[in-house]
């Protein structure tokens, strides 16, 4: 029963990781109180998702020196002393940028990778399936804490650094605890036997490496668009459809982590990969028919979010079938930092916006992307079935 222990650990912290996501909520009410433009009030969002991914450039190498135990622990303290700092943010805004941008930034990457390698390690015969469930926590618990916020900052009256307090103090406990139950499985038969480290050179060397990194940043950068532009996508509709809509995008994505992760254990790895990579296009390609209504609008978020859930996983589970289990953490970090080029791609569809009033051509750009990408992923290959780890001898 210990793995399941695990299993239920892994997703409780990506929950608390996941808080991120509910940004948006905090916005008006920020810009009301502190006076503070668009812009400016979206730096903590904008730098804790370059922070993030950059630190786990480093932290996957980390992981096999420093134990699963270690790294999720120091990553609670982190992002929940960071949420905490940036209630300061009521003196001046930059202790808020500083907080949730940088220092909760480094928690997550430091905590981030845990629960996937090690889950991974426990269920080696369902890396899909226990990937999607781990990571499912990240999509929902953003739809848990913008629901939290919103009925605190709402209905009781509170400041969003008022619950950017007590949310940090949470976060550091939960992540910290649920940290100190992560730890590796008994390696039978090679107790003493570790594997050998893989160099970025040599990665990044494999065609199979720089294929996938430029799938997922094409499948990121979808995502990531329709994410952050999901209320003005159908601007004629009611206000009260749009905020449907994100929370749809939220559920939606959940489920697709673990539907996509049960699909990966089912499928060879580029066939999942290059279907998620088309139906994301598709759905890009036929915005201009489907977002038409609020139900539209609806449908849409629905659509969207569930693939862009897929992308959070099949790479993982990718990786583990051709670098191996053990090597998960390393391999996955340096992938995962393809969150900060596809973080550019909102910023870039906000200014083809602000020149033709309107996403579509944006939305056309990215669709043609992902049948790109879609293409080259046939070249992956069998190398998830044709994989032998590296060990040192005892």
């Amino acid at each position: 029963m210990q793995r399941y222990l695990i299993l239920l650990a892994a997703v409780i912290m990506q929950i608390c990781l996941g808080a991120t996501y509910s940004w948006s909520v905090y916005v008006r009410p920020i810009r009301e109180l502190t006076g503070l433009l668009q812009g400016p009030v979206q730096l903590p969002f904008t730098l804790f998702y370059f922070v993030f991914p950059a630190t786990m450039l480093i932290t996957g190498s980390l992981l096999p020196r420093l134990g699963p135990r270690f790294c999720a622990v120091c990553g609670g303290v982190f992002f929940g002393g960071g949420w905490m700092l940036a209630s300061l943010g009521a003196t001046h805004f930059a202790f808020t940028v500083i907080g949730i941008g940088l220092v909760a930034g480094i928690g997550a990457g430091f905590a981030y990778i845990v629960p996937i390698a090690t889950c991974i390690r426990w269920f080696p015969d369902q890396k899909g399936l226990v990937t999607g469930v781990a990571v499912a926590g990240f999509g929902g618990g953003a739809a848990l804490v913008s629901k939290a916020a919103g009925t605190l900052v709402a209905n009781a009256g509170w400041t969003p650094f008022a619950t950017f307090f007590l949310f940090g103090a949470i976060f550091l406990a939960m992540v910290a605890c649920s940290g100190l139950l992560m730890r590796n499985p008994p390696e039978e038969g090679h107790k003493a036997s570790r594997p050998l480290p893989l160099s970025a050179r040599q990665v990044v060397a494999d065609p199979r490496f720089r294929l996938l990194y430029l799938a997922m940043i094409a499948g990121l950068a979808a995502g990531f668009t329709v994410n952050a532009n999901l209320k003005e996508l159908f601007p004629e509709g009611a206000v009260a459809a749009g905020v449907t809509a994100v929370a749809l995008f939220a559920l939606a994505n959940a489920c697709g982590r673990v539907a996509w992760g049960a699909l990966a254990d089912r499928l060879h790895a580029r066939h999942a990969i290059r279907l998620n990579l088309a139906g994301q296009a598709v759905v890009l390609l036929l915005s201009p028919l489907i977002l038409v209504s609020d139900r539209g609008l609806w449908l849409y978020a629905l659509l969207a979010g569930f693939h862009y859930g897929g992308v959070l996983v099949l790479y993982a589970a990718t990786v583990a079938g051709i670098w191996g289990h053990r090597h998960v953490g390393q391999v996955y970090g340096w992938l995962f930092s393809a969150n900060i080029p596809a973080a550019l791609a909102p910023l870039a569809a906000g200014m083809l916006f602000d020149r033709t009033a309107s996403f579509a051509l944006p939305l056309q750009i990215l669709g043609g992307l992902l049948l790109v990408a879609a293409l080259f992923s046939a070249r992956l290959g069998r190398g998830p079935h044709h994989v032998t780890e590296l060990r040192e001898a005892p």
